[in-house]
């Protein structure tokens, strides 16, 4: 199976590029701060799935690679915290957001708990 067929990776994919084209409408003096943290944050979800998929051989890798992306989906849940404290978005966008990123965080969690439907063989 290809880590892009996980349901995870597509959702937390998915979300990453919400994210990115809400954060286009973020104030430019924002750029190098906000703006860049959570299109990072939001990525690097995915990108931590990916990589817990290739190190499924490992057991204890996989689990710590998904540790990560589960610490940079809690990451972007807090850097969408202030967009919607500077009011850069409103808080019907922000609940839409935030269920999506919790919706991920459930389905890391899943794959945490249960390596073995992964591929992943016990030590």
């Amino acid at each position: 199976m290809d880590f892009k067929k996980l349901l995870a990776y597509q959702k937390s994919f998915d979300l990453a590029m919400e994210i990115f084209e809400i954060s286009k409408t973020f104030p430019k003096e924002e750029t190098y701060s906000l703006t860049d943290q959570v299109r990072r944050s939001s990525r690097s979800v995915s990108a931590n799935i990916s990589e817990s998929y290739r190190k499924r051989l490992y057991p204890r890798h996989f689990i710590s690679k998904l540790s990560d992306a589960d610490a940079e989906n809690s990451e972007t849940h807090t850097w969408l915290e202030f967009a919607l404290a500077c009011n850069y978005i409103d808080k019907s966008t922000f609940d839409v957001l935030n269920g999506k990123s919790l919706e991920v965080g459930k389905l890391i969690n899943y794959m945490i708990n249960n390596p073995d439907k992964f591929g992943v063989n016990p030590d």
